[in-house]
């Protein structure tokens, strides 16, 4: 193929445009993106957006954009891929899973920044106009599993009323709006309230196990059981075809379920019931709350600084910590660990963004910096973010994250 000179012109045109395109598309080009995006958790993302905007305001850089996506949903728009069609900050109320970690690598997210900014706790709260909770553990998994032990069997759930778990609990229905499974605090709450409660279980137990001989289509855990031939919990309204070698399988409790099977225990434990006593009321912690305020009747699962920033509209059932003393969701409580229900919180930086996103190591600097979490001889009145109810971190764990930050650390890829 020739040119002549005429049509010479367009075609080193034509080469520069692909060579421009090449350069503005690659991870590493600083005009890709000029502000920072943020994704991930609701609970975290309060704090998130105030540290944004103080950022906006006090820097040369432009204000962060925040979304509240989940921390589930978040860390997989996270790990989707580097490059400016993908999020820079992924917050989470839960530390990332290995899971998480394998699909970021598998798309080439490959160094990832871990910060822990503080502590949450997760509340069961209510308008105040309604009865006040006072709840072990056990009882909250007793309300809120799918299914429970009666009688020596898993059966599905039959309690429909408070009083129904403890005779002096409130004779009303079960009624409780939390968050989907997408949700971070979701994660959090399964492991600390429903498998904390449910290992506190003591009556004897059979179960049903076997070997899945075939699993219906999207059901990933069965699919992996049946690759390994490892035994898995079979629900009672489980089709008979799913499972081979179903036998009975006599426990003391379901302590010791976990200790010999903690896959079947964690199938038990953080299967929450579907028959309605239980409602997923999105991803929306302050939509929780605005339904709450117009259903005295109803409880709702949310993080602290949502209680702190409601607290005159909304309370919190007290806990029972392992001494059998009721605990109440307190900023001090939650900070010593007292509170049973409690749990670190985080955000995720992408380092392949660094250098290429405007802003994003300063952004880390100012989420760590006294002016946000306080000075560590007054946090309480300096910082803004736990007059927002973070309970930050301090001391030498604070300043490990602000190294981590400065040298921009990233997580053991073997961990």
């Amino acid at each position: 193929m020739s040119f002549t000179p005429a049509s010479k012109p367009f075609w080193i045109s034509a080469l520069a445009l692909v060579a421009i395109w090449t350069a503005d598309t690659a991870p590493a080009d600083a005009q890709a993106r000029e502000q920072i995006r943020v994704v991930g958790s609701s609970t975290v993302s309060p704090f998130a957006s105030a540290v944004a905007e103080e950022f906006g305001r006090t820097s040369r850089f432009r204000t962060p954009i925040v979304e509240q996506t989940g921390t589930g949903g978040g860390l997989k728009l996270f790990c989707g891929g580097v490059g400016p069609t993908y999020p820079d900050v992924t917050n989470a109320s839960r530390p990332i899973k290995a899971s998480e970690v394998a699909l970021c690598e598998s798309n080439g997210v490959t160094d990832i920044i871990e910060i822990r900014i503080g502590s949450d706790g997760i509340v069961l709260a209510n308008d105040h106009r309604g009865a006040t909770l006072n709840l072990s553990l056990r009882e909250i998994y007793l309300a809120l599993a799918a299914f429970v032990p009666v009688d020596g069997r898993m059966v599905a759930n039959p309690y429909t009323r408070w009083s129904d778990i403890r005779a002096d609990l409130p004779d009303t229905e079960i009624e409780v709006l939390g968050p989907p499974p997408t949700s971070g605090t979701r994660d959090a709450f399964n492991e600390l309230a429903m498998g904390g409660g449910a290992a506190h279980v003591t009556t004897p137990v059979s179960l049903d196990l076997g070997v899945p001989a075939a699993c219906r289509p999207g059901n990933t855990a069965c699919q992996e059981a049946r690759a390994a031939g490892t035994l898995q919990w079979v629900a009672p309204n489980a089709a008979d075809d799913d499972f081979a070698d179903v036998r009975a399988v006599r426990f003391d409790n379901l302590a010791a379920v976990e200790h010999r099977h903690p896959s079947v225990f964690e199938a038990i434990a953080h299967y929450i019931r579907e028959d309605g006593r239980y409602v997923e009321a999105g991803e929306s912690d302050n939509l929780i709350v605005q339904k709450l305020l117009s259903n005295p009747a109803a409880y709702g699962i949310f993080g602290y600084s949502f209680l702190e920033q409601n607290a005159d509209e909304l309370q919190a059932a007290r806990v029972a910590s392992e001494d059998a003393t009721f605990v109440a969701p307190t900023f001090e409580n939650i900070e010593s660990g007292a509170y049973p229900i409690s749990r670190s919180l985080f955000f995720y930086v992408k380092k392949q963004h660094v250098g290429s996103v405007p802003g994003i190591q300063q952004y880390m600097l100012e989420f760590l910096s006294d002016r946000q979490m306080g000075t560590p001889e007054n946090f309480f009145l300096d910082g803004e973010l736990p007059a927002r109810g973070l309970i930050p971190i301090t001391g030498a764990a604070r300043q490990t994250m602000i190294e981590r930050a400065k040298n921009l650390a990233t997580l053991d890829r073997k961990s």
